[in-house]
């Protein structure tokens, strides 16, 4: 069985698709595709079914990364599937805490950037939703920062599974 992430914002249009994205190309170079799976979805369901945030697409898209995306809302019922949920920022934290059914479910979510080893005090990802280019292409290099230390959790957890 596949270890199994979500990443979760606001509306599933702008951090948590960069963050899938970027995850699913350091699982491909990992070579653990099948072994890992990503997806994404929002605390709340103003974009379900819509695609990416233009400028998001873009962004990732000069970078190198695919960006096929179509917006959700996440579901309590989903926890019991994930091994773990990866809020974008604090209030999405607080949110799906409110949402798991249990306490196994709520030690699944952690902050993305408590994985980069380099981060600073703040683990928010701030919102570029209401900014400019730099706002993405700020919130796209957090996420690549971060996603190579939660690659290496990952990684340790199915070695554990394989033991």
């Amino acid at each position: 069985m596949p270890y199994r992430v979500c990443f979760v914002c606001t509306g599933n249009i702008c951090r948590s698709p960069m963050a899938e994205a970027v995850f699913r190309a350091r699982v491909a170079e990992a070579g653990l595709e099948g072994r890992v799976v990503a997806d994404s979805a929002g605390t709340g369901g103003w974009h379900e079914g819509e695609h990416a945030d233009p400028r998001a697409v873009s962004v990732l898209g000069e970078h190198g990364y695919d960006s096929e995306h179509v917006a959700r809302r996440f579901e309590p019922s989903w926890f019991a599937r994930l091994d773990l949920v990866i809020a974008l920022d604090a209030g999405h934290l607080k949110a799906l805490r409110r949402l798991a059914p249990t306490e196994k479910d709520a030690r699944k979510i952690r902050l993305l950037r408590s994985f980069d080893p380099a981060g600073d005090d703040d683990l928010d990802v701030p919102d570029p939703y209401y900014g400019g280019r730099d706002d993405f292409e700020e919130c796209l290099e957090m996420v690549e920062a971060a996603s190579t230390g939660l690659l290496a959790a990952v990684r340790e957890e199915l070695e554990g599974r394989a033991a």
